[in-house]
């Protein structure tokens, strides 16, 4: 959050190209949710033995995805937002960093809540919805890129 708006600008990448590829990337991640197999059966193939610790990483890329970093370099854009606004972007991103901890402690009563059938629709329900994230990301990036506005 803090570097991304300067390493674009050393880069001379607009952040409208960022919010383009962003986009991009965010929308082939949702797509996965929806079509793809869903999370909890695929890490339940990958885990070969209850002992396997190498499992439990995979959750970090989701958590440090594309989409989240797109966010965090967009609202701390330093020409659109003063100190104030980044702040609370700041304050945002770690309340829900504290509720991702939270379910992620949860996960297994949750599951057994729910089932692997209903961690499924969730996600095909959240892939849709990010999807639709996604798209918005795209088409304001092209909306700037393009000076359509």
């Amino acid at each position: 959050m803090v570097a991304g708006e300067l390493i674009l600008t050393a880069m001379s990448i607009p952040l409208s190209a960022f919010q383009i590829a962003g986009g991009i990337v965010l929308f082939l991640f949702a797509l996965t949710m929806i079509f793809g197999e869903s999370k909890p059966e695929e890490e339940v193939r990958l885990i070969g033995d209850h002992h396997e610790t190498a499992i439990f990483p995979l959750a970090v890329p989701s958590i440090a995805s594309p989409g989240a970093m797109l966010a965090a370099v967009l609202l701390t854009e330093n020409a659109r937002y003063s100190i104030a606004e980044q702040a609370q972007t700041y304050g945002v991103l770690l309340a829900v960093l504290i509720l991702t901890c939270g379910l992620m402690l949860l996960a297994g009563p949750i599951n057994r809540l729910i089932g692997n059938s209903g961690a499924s629709v969730v996600s095909r329900v959240m892939g849709l919805i990010l999807s639709s994230v996604a798209m918005t990301n795209l088409l304001t990036g092209l909306e700037t890129y393009f000076a359509l506005e």
